[in-house]
């Protein structure tokens, strides 16, 4: 659905995207992560022509997006990260206007204008004049706006931004069900929702490709696969230069909790457990405990690790 081949874009005085390559199958749900600067808008805006590229190609649907942009934008749905509506026109009014834009007319345009209402939740508030519409509403009827042509590609810019977290679930759940017939790149910087929704992950920063793959791979992958808690009565430069010993630790970081009670957070190396060895240091020293647990590595985990500057 989607080929990216050696795109860059160069501004005067900064490069924004260098040299990305990367390809979306068609049905794919696939997120599209980067820390603030790291090329993200400026590679979505180029997919769906709004911007030239300084060089390599891409392609949508087998259309080339800049020497065939008109067959190439007819395949996308885009909703950028401001969404711009009219405030002064009302919900339904409005879809209508842009599904004409978009080449549908008479009865094929209401009965899309009246799907979209329907898939994207709009039923009460299709009547009402947009200004007066929720930040949530408002996001929705974007993604309507983006749905109305019945587009193969839907490109989703930060499509939860500025959302509560029912507003975020509800999003999400419309999202996934919408794979069932559209192919989905979104941007976003909820990590936890792309795990949830996506089959695959690419991760961007400084206009490169760090890393892209099944959320579940990128994670097994990481060089800092998982973390031990506990917390322990006892002298914290003793507990921790125990702890420092153990195989595979990495690195132990002590929090005092209260007079007695430290925590520690234990760094071990990938594909690695160390709460046996942990348990049974603490029993040889006879350290009172009262809490032993790994977290495991999550996404945000693999999006620090591949974009921190330290």
């Amino acid at each position: 659905m989607i080929e990216v081949s050696n795109l860059t874009k160069r501004f005067p005085r900064h490069e924004a995207v260098r040299g990305i390559t990367f390809s979306v199958a068609k049905g794919e749900i696939v997120g599209f992560l980067g820390p603030n600067g790291a090329g993200k808008t400026t590679t979505l805006r180029m997919l769906t022509g709004y911007l030239p590229p300084t060089s390599g190609s891409a392609k949508v649907a087998n259309h080339d997006i800049f020497r065939e942009s008109i067959a190439a934008r007819r395949k996308i749905g885009y909703m950028p990260e401001n969404v711009p509506l009219y405030d002064d026109m009302r919900v339904r009014e409005y879809l209508r206007f842009r599904a004409e834009l978009k080449g549908l007319s008479g009865r094929d345009a209401r009965r899309r204008v009246s799907e979209v209402i329907e898939t994207c939740g709009l039923e009460a508030v299709k009547k009402k004049m947009i200004r007066v519409c929720s930040k949530g509403y408002r996001q929705r009827v974007g993604l309507a706006d983006a749905l109305v042509h019945q587009p193969e590609l839907l490109i989703l810019d930060e499509p939860t931004n500025g959302l509560d977290p029912n507003q975020i679930r509800q999003i999400r759940e419309l999202i996934r069900t919408l794979a069932d017939r559209h192919t989905v790149l979104v941007s976003t910087h909820i990590l936890h929702e792309v795990e949830m929704t996506c089959n695959r992950v690419i991760i961007i920063d400084s206009g490169k490709i760090k890393a892209q793959d099944t959320p579940k791979n990128l994670v097994a992958g990481m060089r800092a696969a998982g973390k031990v808690h506990l917390e322990v009565a006892a002298d914290p430069q003793i507990v921790t230069a125990a702890l420092s010993r153990l195989d595979n630790v990495k690195r132990v970081t002590a929090e005092p909790r209260d007079d007695r009670w430290t925590h520690y957070e234990v760094l071990v190396d990938s594909g690695t457990d160390a709460r046996e060895r942990i348990s049974n240091l603490v029993a040889q020293y006879a350290w009172p405990m009262r809490s032993l647990f790994r977290k495991e590595a999550t996404l945000e985990d693999v999006f620090v690790e591949l974009t921190r500057r330290d």
